[in-house]
């Protein structure tokens, strides 16, 4: 997948240099992406799918392991005739540290080069947490519950997954409604008071990117992605392998499709979005809860035996098949990714779900698309913003240097 430009060229810095350096960092780069992304290669697969000969994939691997980025380790034992090819992985001691907030939750977490993640901490707040607050809560598990890891990881940056409108070049979260957040320089107060570099995005696209480099949707090219949290709902689109972000990038604001024109009033201005009809707080209150990590919506769902609770998560799937009905004619999509709560509806009644898709939408155009839950979970938005993170390195394997 063609990731999008975030605009991050003085978090990136000038390479400078010759031609020759030029082209040695962009080896750099093509090299540890190909193990950050698609997982250990061996250097014979890396020459494979570089398209550079042994010799220089030898010294690319060796430069980035000096850089502690990947490191190397000898295959297993095949029986084949010959010296085995090492095995490169990324160097997951090297890590994001990345924040989702919401109006109920900070969510954090650690995730190493590669997409694993070491650590994640779901911290309730009893309000919505202003950015002040936000940026506490992160000092405060950092120094509390990270701290005896810290002596085994480097942290190279924050990525922050913010449910809002963000200015990403800029760090800037424009508009935050739910959290109440307008023109807040979050990832520079973040830097402030963590001391590390820090970036925001918006929460939905970096949870697109982390489904299509470690996801169900992994190498395809035409992607609809849906997460739903307690801020409302949030969408990416991706066509032709390329994001859909829109003249200020802030395109595929799927949550605020009108699904219900004389329905409840949204955050923004309108009524009846799909973001207010289907909705975690609505499920919540008929299920008698307060709040509740998304993965377990399901259960709690599927375990109900409330006649109400039965009838507003199918009026929600009714609605939520009309809508994905719409985007799956306009954006002719290979799969569509259900994340946060909107999975836990669609395992609660799969059957009436994929149904009423079926009955409202262009069928030569929705028979071959796959509906699916997200295959990574909760910890997908941590994913995302640890992308976010580490653009820097993977553009330019040097700049770690300067985290030393």
């Amino acid at each position: 997948m063609i990731l999008p430009e975030y605009g991050l060229s003085d978090h990136i810095g000038s390479t400078g240099g010759n031609l020759g350096d030029h082209v040695r960092r962009k080896n750099l780069a093509d090299v540890l992406s190909l193990v950050h992304q698609g997982g250990p290669h061996t250097r014979a697969e890396l020459t494979r799918l570089s398209g550079l000969n042994r010799s220089t994939i030898a010294r690319l691997v060796a430069e980035l392991v000096d850089l502690e980025l990947v490191q190397e380790s000898e295959p297993r034992d095949t029986g084949v005739v010959g010296r085995p090819s090492p095995i490169v992985h990324a160097n997951d001691d090297i890590v994001a540290l990345c924040v989702n907030p919401d109006v109920d939750a900070i969510t954090l977490g650690l995730v190493g080069l590669g997409g694993k993640i070491h650590s994640r901490v779901l911290y309730p707040t009893t309000r919505v947490p202003t950015v002040n607050e936000m940026i506490s809560i992160v000092s405060e598990v950092v120094r509390d519950t990270f701290a005896e890891m810290m002596d085994d990881f480097r942290i190279v940056a924050i990525g922050i997954a913010v449910p809002g409108i963000v200015r990403v070049d800029q760090g800037v979260v424009e508009f935050a409604p739910h959290l109440g957040w307008e023109n807040e320089p979050v990832a520079q107060l973040m830097k402030e008071g963590l001391g590390y570099p820090a970036f925001a995005a918006n929460d939905a696209n970096l949870g697109t990117i982390a489904e299509c480099l470690y996801g169900t949707a992994s190498g395809m090219t035409d992607v609809i992605y849906l997460n739903g949290c307690r801020s409302g709902i949030g969408g990416g689109v991706i066509v032709n392998d390329r994001p859909l972000s829109g003249v200020h990038g802030f395109g595929a604001e799927l949550g605020h499709t009108s699904v219900t024109p004389d329905g409840v009033r949204c955050y923004c201005g309108h009524r009846g979005c799909l973001e207010t009809e289907v909705s975690l707080s609505r499920l919540l209150n008929v299920l008698g809860e307060t709040s509740m990590d998304p993965d377990d919506l399901g259960h709690a769902i599927e375990t109900s035996s409330d006649k109400h609770v039965w009838s507003e998560v199918n009026r929600q799937l009714d609605i939520l098949a009309v809508a994905i009905s719409n985007f799956i004619s306009v954006f002719n999509p290979e799969i569509v990714v259900l994340a946060g709560f909107l999975g836990g509806l669609l395992d609660a009644n799969p059957t009436r779900f994929h149904e009423r898709v079926e009955s409202n939408s262009f069928r030569h155009l929705s028979a071959d698309v796959r509906i699916v839950r997200s295959q990574l979970r909760a910890p997908h938005l941590l994913v995302g913003a640890a992308e976010l993170a580490f653009a820097s390195i993977l553009s330019d394997p040097i700049s770690v240097e300067r985290f030393r």
